[in-house]
Formats: C-alpha cells, structure tokens, sequence
C-alpha cells in the first residue's frame, strides 16, 4: 500500500476523496438536525443508516466528477516526468475553486430545504430577476446566516488542506525501491481510474447510472430527500432545464386549454385552484374491495392479435381472454416509450413530445391509481424483471405511494438471463408469495407489473416450445404463454375471484405505414378482465387511451375517489378522439380522420380507413382545427398544472375503506 500511495495522483485523490466525503458527511448530520422534528416516530435506526449510506453514494458521485480532471492531469504529468510546481499548483488550485463552489451549494442548500422542502435545484434561480429582495430576504433572516458557520469552517479545513498536498508532492520516492515497476503503476493507476468513473456513474449496474430516483427507499419525503446530495440535484436539473426532452412547453393558452378540457370530460371543478378535480360517487364504499393487478405488456401491438388481424396464432390466451371481459378494440398508448406507458396508465396524464416526466429532480405527487388506492387501505407494489433504476422508475413510484418495487436486484443471480432480468414466467411465479402475503393482511392489494420478454435482446426459456420460426414471433408467442401461466396460477389462489385484472401494452411497434405516424406504434390492447365480476362481457368500439385506465378502473369497483386527471370512465363517458405523441409530432385520430401534427407547425389530415394516402387539411380546416384544439387543450393543461404543481389535491377528509 505505501508503494501505491507513492503514485502522487492515487495518494493526491485518496486523501481528498476521505477529507471531502467527511465534510458533505457533516452538511447531511446538519440538515438532518435542523429537519428533526419533521422525522415521524416510526422512522427507525435503520431507515436513518441507510439514508446516510445513500448519502455517500451521491456524495461520492460529486467528489469523483471533481477529481477525475485534476486525476487524470497528474497521473500523465507523472509518467512523463513533468510534475513541476506550476502544473500542481494550478491543479490543486482547480480542486480548491471547485470544491469551495460544492461547500458553499452544501451551505445554501440547508436554508433553502428548511423553506421549500427540496433539495437546491435550478428552481432556485427564477428569483434572480429580483436580486435586491433576495438579499434583504436572507440579510433579514438570523436563521440563514448560521449555514454561513460550517461553509466557513469547510474552506478552514480545505485551505489548510491545501499546504499538505503541496508538501506530500514534494516529498514522492526518488528512488526505485520505495516505488513500484514502472508496468504495475501504469496498471494500478488504470484500475483506479475505473474506480473514479465507477464512483462517477453512482452504480455498477450497466443500464442506468445513479438517479435521484435511486434515493427514494420509502414513503417518506424527508428521508428521501436526505440521501442526495444539493451539488447533484442542481446540476442534474440544470441538464434537465437545457434538455429539449424537458422543456416546458406553452402548446396554447393554459385559461383556454382549461376551459377546453371541462367542456370536453364535463368537469365542474370542486376548485378553482385545481381545476380539473372532480368527485365522482357511487352512492357508498363496497363492503368488499377487490384487488387490482395491472400488466403493462412490452410492446404488445394490437395487430399482433387474431382478433385484430393477424394471421399467426400467436397471441391465442388474450384472444381467448378478449372475449370475457371488458375489451377496448380502439385504444391507443399516450407515447412511444415505456416511461410514456407507465407515467400515463398509473397517473393518467398524457405525452408530451420528448418530455420525461419520471426523471425530473423535482418528482411530483400525482392524484394516480396508487395513491387513491392506498388512501382507501390497498397496499401498493410494482414488478419488473429489470433494473428499478432505469428511467428513474422505482424512485417516482415510491415517491408516489407504491410501498414496494421488485426489480432485478430482488431475483437469484442465475435467472437473471439478459439485460432485462428475469423472464416474464419467473418473475409472474416470483410475485405469488408477495401477493400472497398482503392478502393474508386481510386487506385489497394493488399489483402493477412490466413484462419485458418482446423486447431486444430476446430470451426465450428453454422450457417453452414456440410453434413459429421467427425470434419475433416467438417472443410473442411466449408472452402470451406467460400470461396464460399466470392466470392459471392466480385461478388457484383464494383471492382470484375477488381481483380486477388489466392488461395494456407500454406501446406497440411501428410497421410500414403510409404516413410519417405509425398507427401500430400506438394501437394496443386494452382488456379488463375479472371472471367473477364482470358479469356481462362486452367489447366496446369508443375510444381509449392510457389514461383512461384509472377512472375506468375505479368506476367498476363502484369506489367514490377524488379525480384530478385527465382519464375518464370509458364505461360512463365516450372520448370522441383519442391523441399520442411522439417525440417530434402528436396525433389525433376518430372514426374517420387521422391528424399528423409536427413540431415544424405543419399539418395533415388523413382517411386513414382507406388507407388514403392524399393530405385533406386545407379541404377540412374546421375538423383540424378541432382536432387539434383537442389534443393541445389535454396537454397544455397538464404542462400547467405540472408547472404550478397542482396535478396532487391532498383529499383532508379521505373515504375510509
């Protein structure tokens, strides 16, 4: 160890990498204390270590993108033998500038959280247009000035610091046997670059570096907030601010979209403040919840069923299925990617072009299916076969009342077949004794799951013996066959008759299409199926969409909930378009017309029956400016009540269960 400490840039990051850590360490205690009383007494000693060991990973991430520079400067200085004091002081002049700037963001952040309750984020910059009551603002409060106390003594610590690192430099080994071949020291340097880049990306896990998702471990928003780290949570918003995918939109005016999207779902809002909440009532609460399980298909395109046209047989259970229960022909998925598949089946919002609305620092509460669910005493858990991390999911469903994520950490190493975890079968299987459990606690269980097997790379089980040639079809043919698995495992459990199943697609897969729109990408099934519930099977032609999801739900387990969404009850209301979006364009689609709208602000109307090629919007302005005025009023009224965080109403006198 003393000959690898000899390699100055090691020995130079190791004793910054400990004295650092140590001082974020101390920001975290200070916070936490000046937080105390907000920490419920059921918190326990383990819930606090952990916040503090997730702490250290985001602290960790700060302190090695600070050193990986000055590392990687030193370590080329050194091999060609030009470590002259100039080089080191501007170096060590670069660490000190940088980690003084971490210091003071850790200082500010304290008052900052005791005010909003979240962590320092580009938010904090809108009130620079009026520096002047800033400053009287922080001047006029005692309180702020204390977090001038541990940013002072942080820059005492590192200015001292400073001299040590001079001095260790000129005290490296100048003589070969206090140092290590020269092969080993290039070796060794090499590894502990990986070790800064490693440290860089938060995680070991290929798919997805650290999030702040990653610090969500509970329902509690002050523990989870805790664990980050200010440096973190500003930069990373910063990013996300410059990021076209995040970008706040203004499609039309917000009053009018408003005003639009009441007159479209006929809401006469109980606040003028939230001004799409609504109550609906079902005279009273029924004597026995049913439990709810939704199973978001990856990629499952309505065109891959018979009963849509296919002529492959691959899809035989949910063909079967379709028939017995309530059945969507025409339901279409807000967006293209997973996230959009998720973020709009549980919080019933749409797309918006390349936004993410799951990965934003700033994770909003939605009045979505988990969280009225929970409030009415379900119990919340979502199942993935894959990383909980990517697209910062198992944070923004904690965050939103899910008390429980089953990711890829969660299965046996050696299930674990691809990039994407485990297989769909296993994982349906692997959640049996989970569901088991809560119904054992006597009460109604919501249960949310993502397949992932129609996705690249494929891995079919060598237990399952598909009829096709095709790796495509196959795939097919074995989610299906999972699903069929799992049905037939939940007939034998003593909850199945009292359970709500929902079965819909993240969102298709494009197909040649004569228009710049697939109409496959988004065309997907939509199945609520429950043998000993629904009494009179039907198949419905109106119009779905991913939102609709929730309040349909709702509506037939007859259970009166607050709605502060843009889904309604396809059993009691008929959409009369449905719209998705893609990342440059959105469209609009009813009986007759397909609508095309670009970001470039050009237009086409289609007959896409027909399959009619030819562009008939300058023929029917009226149906395209209806048709968008549709779809612009849905959006730009979320991007509003997103914007002003208004998409959560805190019921204060909930239904009890």
């Amino acid at each position: 160890m003393k000959k690898i400490l000899s390699i100055p840039a090691i020995m130079c990051s190791i004793r910054l990498y400990a004295l650092t850590l140590a001082m974020f360490f101390v920001y975290r205690i200070i916070l936490f204390l000046t937080e105390l009383d907000k920490v419920p007494d059921s918190v326990t000693l383990f819930e606090i270590l952990k916040v503090f060991f997730i702490g250290f990973r985001f602290d960790s991430v700060v302190v090695c993108s600070i050193l990986l520079i000055p590392y990687v400067f030193l370590t080329v200085l050194y091999f060609i033998k030009a470590l002259h004091q100039l080089y080191l002081h501007i170096c060590i002049c670069f660490i000190i500038i940088f980690f003084t700037v971490s210091f003071l963001i850790s200082s500010i952040d304290i008052p900052y959280f005791n005010h909003f309750f979240s962590r320092l984020s580009f938010s904090a910059f809108q009130w620079l247009d009026t520096p002047g009551t800033v400053l009287r603002m922080i001047i006029g409060e005692p309180e702020y000035w204390l977090a001038v106390i541990p940013f002072l003594l942080s820059l005492s610590i590192l200015y001292n610091f400073k001299k040590k690192l001079l001095l260790s430099f000129r005290n490296i080994p100048d003589t070969s046997e206090d140092m290590l071949p020269a092969g080993w020291q290039i070796f060794i340097s090499a590894v502990f670059l990986g070790l800064l880049v490693i440290g860089i990306r938060g995680r070991i896990e290929f798919m997805s570096p650290i999030r702040v998702g990653t610090a969500y471990f509970t329902n509690n928003g002050l523990l989870n907030q805790l664990g980050l780290n200010p440096n973190y949570t500003l930069l990373r918003s910063m990013v996300d601010s410059f990021n076209a995918e995040n970008a706040c939109y203004s499609i039309m005016d917000s009053q009018e979209a408003i005003r639009n999207v009441q007159t479209y779902l006929d809401i006469k809002p109980l606040s003028d403040e939230y001004p799409i909440l609504r109550k609906t009532d079902f005279g009273s609460e029924p004597s026995n919840p049913c439990n709810v399980i939704v199973i978001i298909m990856e990629s499952m395109q309505a065109a891959k069923l018979s009963r849509h046209g296919s002529r492959k047989n691959l899809t035989p259970f949910l063909d079967k299925i379709c028939l017995e229960g309530y059945y969507f022909e025409n339901a279409y998925t807000a967006g293209v990617s997973t996230h959009h598949g998720i973020f709009s089946t549980l919080f019933s919002f749409p797309a918006i072009f390349r936004r993410h609305s799951m990965k934003n620092v700033s994770m909003l509460k939605y009045q979505g299916l988990a969280t009225t669910l929970v409030q009415k005493g379900y119990s919340a858990v979502y199942f993935t076969t894959h990383d909980g991390q990517f697209d910062n999911i198992e944070g923004f469903l904690k965050a939103n009342d899910f008390e429980t994520v089953v990711s890829k950490k969660d299965y046996p190493f050696v299930k674990r077949k691809t990039p994407f975890g485990v297989p769909d079968d296993y994982m349906f299987k692997f959640s049996l004794p989970r569901l088991n459990e809560l119904y054992s606690k006597k009460s109604p269980f919501l249960a949310v799951y993502l397949t992932t097997s129609d996705h690249k790379p494929y891995h079919i089980p060598d237990y399952f013996i598909p009829k096709t040639s095709k790796i495509r079809d196959q795939v097919v043919e074995y989610a299906d066959f999972s699903l069929a698995k799992f049905i037939e495992l939940c007939r034998k459990e003593a909850w199945f008759k009292d359970t709500l199943f929902v079965f819909v697609a993240d969102h298709g897969l494009p197909r040649g299409s004569l228009y710049d729109l697939s109409l496959d990408y988004h065309h997907t099934p939509l199945l609520f199926y429950a043998p000993e519930i629904i009494q009179k099977p039907q198949v419905f032609t109106n119009f779905a969409t991913q939102m609709d999801i929730f309040p349909t739900i709702m509506g037939i387990l007859k259970i009166p909930y607050l709605n502060n969404t843009l889904g309604t009850d396809l059993l009691s209301h008929k959409r009369p378009w449905a719209f998705f979006c893609e990342y440059d364009k959105y469209g609009v689609i009813n009986d007759d017309w397909l609508l095309v709208a670009r970001d470039n602000k050009t237009v086409s109307l289609y007959r896409y029956r027909e399959r009619d090629a030819e562009d008939y919007s300058s023929q029917f302005p009226d149906i395209v400016r209806e048709m968008k005025c549709y779809a612009e009023s849905n959006m730009q009224t979320y991007l509003h009540l997103a914007m002003l965080k208004k998409t959560f109403y805190e019921d204060k006198q909930p239904c009890q269960p």
